[in-house]
């Protein structure tokens, strides 16, 4: 009988399995269907071989390319996200009842302190009698009352605000990830939250993440980008984000323009200069966010003014005068001018050549073929900017399906998403705060990163000796049942395992076939349930998409 292969040694065995170099002979002839499925989803689950086998792969891909606009999740996932508190408070709202719940806490903590008289003499001056820490027991003796809490200052109300409405929507994000039907849309999101990067911890974007994922990065997704370049444009996470709150006639702020430019569209050393940095600056003049502690006021005096949502646009603080933009003269005309700069950044060649380079980075390999990147470029072209149609080209290319033969290693945010999708297939899980927290100790966590160049696409930033432990550890949380990722979940009549069951369907239904010799044996040592799913999760066959 096999001893259980714990602790130091379990960790040992898994780690050196990463660390073994793959051998020609160690890699099986793959399921490219299964492959291609695991490469454009957040991993597989047993439903969604499923439903690829049922429909047929083409099929299933232009189902995937072409999601309908609105779907729900399953019932539990759903459910979750419905009773969250601000759900169903617009964004005006959550900021209104930030500033004055700060506010409140400004005056609770002026009206405690002193001016002038000692504490409590304001109490005292009224006839009030103090009140005494001391209250009689049952036997006469007296005991002391603990003080109340003290109010929490204005730092603190502002940290728990912020921090519970951050909580929630990574609570959504992360549930939609998991059990979204439409996973390239999920995945695409995810993408595209990383090349509009905002970082939540800056002033007050923790309140616009959620419109920021909901109304400016997932619809438009897999539709047109100058569609989804203006919708990120409008939101007020990419205004405060990058300081277009505060250009203005007069006061230029260009860190806006500039990286629409260098991250956005066209990418560093694309031939725009300084100059055209400056005039985007100018045009972008007055385009801002919305003052929620203002009521909104029409005016018809100004019929060029836009509010929507918390966007807004301001003609009194827009620079009227004319503009050469990349060779092209703009008249000053008011936000009509930031329609006419954008409609050019996205017919530039360099603007189509620098994302669908990233689209093939994310999808293909971190060095993709150039000819690929060329070929995507004449797809956006003939397309108008089609994300849809690009990406169709991308995986019917030789290219992608070569790529499905040699696995890319997955960032933190597929490896752990993977991991729990494979663990609990379509069972939800009740609390997605130890995925949160990985993401965090893996360096990835959504809205986290603070710079506006976003996380490295390249796979060799996620290779190191530290990541590779962390991922194991994380392993181990998932594969032992032991990550508390059903706490809160509901008393149920049938009895619950305690850790998930990784030999199922799904693995018997070609996994186990595409497994290479070195992580067979591995697997072979476990002498339980619970150390063959840390084994085969920390094996370099899972790391790999």
């Amino acid at each position: 009988m096999r001893r259980p292969l714990l602790g130091q040694s379990l960790a040992a065995l898994a780690l050196a399995l990463v660390a073994r170099p793959a051998l020609a002979e160690d890699k099986p002839s793959p399921d490219l269907d299964m492959a291609m499925l695991n490469r454009l989803t957040w991993g597989a689950t047993s439903a969604e071989v499923q439903r690829m086998r049922a429909m047929g792969a083409e099929a299933w891909l232009q189902a995937e390319l072409h999601p309908p606009a609105a779907e729900r999740l399953p019932v539990a996932a759903q459910a979750m996200i419905d009773a969250l508190p601000a759900r169903t408070q617009n964004t005006i709202a959550l900021v209104r009842e930030l500033h004055e719940q700060v506010a409140a806490a400004k005056a609770a903590q002026a009206a405690m302190a002193p001016s002038g008289q000692g504490p409590g003499q304001g109490a005292a001056s009224t006839g009030a009698a103090p009140s005494s820490p001391m209250q009689a027991g049952p036997s006469g003796a007296t005991a002391t009352q603990p003080p109340p809490p003290a109010p929490l200052t204005p730092q603190e109300v502002r940290r728990d605000l912020l921090g519970d409405a951050f909580r929630q929507d990574q609570t959504r994000l992360i549930l939609r990830a998991l059990y979204a039907p439409s996973q390239l849309r999920e995945q695409l999101t995810a993408f595209w939250l990383n090349h509009f990067n905002v970082y939540a911890d800056k002033a007050e974007i923790r309140l616009f993440v959620r419109d920021y994922e909901d109304q400016a990065i997932r619809p438009h997704a897999l539709g047109r980008f100058r569609d989804l370049l203006e919708a990120t444009l409008r939101s007020p996470a990419m205004l405060q984000y990058l300081d277009n709150a505060q250009n203005a006639k007069g006061r230029i702020n260009e860190n806006y323009a500039r990286e629409i430019m260098e991250l956005h569209t066209m990418g560093v050393g694309s031939g725009y200069t300084q100059k055209d940095v400056q005039e985007l600056a100018r045009i972008l003049t007055g385009v801002g966010i919305v003052n929620p502690d203002r009521p909104e006021r029409p005016s018809p005096a100004n019929p060029a003014a836009i509010r929507d949502g918390m966007f807004a646009f301001y003609p009194g603080r827009h620079d009227m005068g004319d503009k050469v933009f990349l060779g092209h003269a703009i008249k000053g005309s008011g936000y009509d001018e930031v329609r006419q700069a954008l409609d050019i950044l996205c017919a530039q060649p360099a603007t189509a050549r620098h994302v669908s380079r990233q689209l093939a980075q994310y999808f293909v390999a971190d060095s993709p073929p150039p000819a690929l990147v060329e070929r995507m470029t004449a797809r956006w072209a003939k397309s108008g900017g089609d994300i849809a149609a690009v990406l169709d080209l991308l995986f019917h290319s030789p290219e992608f399906r070569a790529s499905l033969s040699h696995p890319l290693l997955k960032d933190p945010q597929h490896f752990v998403l993977s991991a729990v999708r494979m663990a609990y297939d379509d069972r939800v899980i009740a609390n997605t705060q130890p995925i949160a927290n990985w993401l965090n100790r893996l360096g990835q966590p959504f809205y986290g990163h603070l710079t506006p160049d976003g996380y490295p696409l390249e796979r060799t930033a996620w290779n190191g000796p530290g990541q590779i432990e962390q991922r194991f550890e994380i392993a181990q949380a998932i594969g032992t049942g032991s990550a508390g990722l059903f706490k809160g979940e509901a008393p149920s009549a049938t009895p619950r395992q305690a850790f998930p069951v990784l030999q199922g369907a799904l693995y018997y239904g070609g996994l186990d076939k595409q497994l290479s010799p070195g992580t067979r044996t591995a697997l072979d040592q476990a002498a339980s349930p619970q150390e063959w799913n840390v084994l085969f999760l920390a094996s370099p066959d899972f790391m790999g998409r």
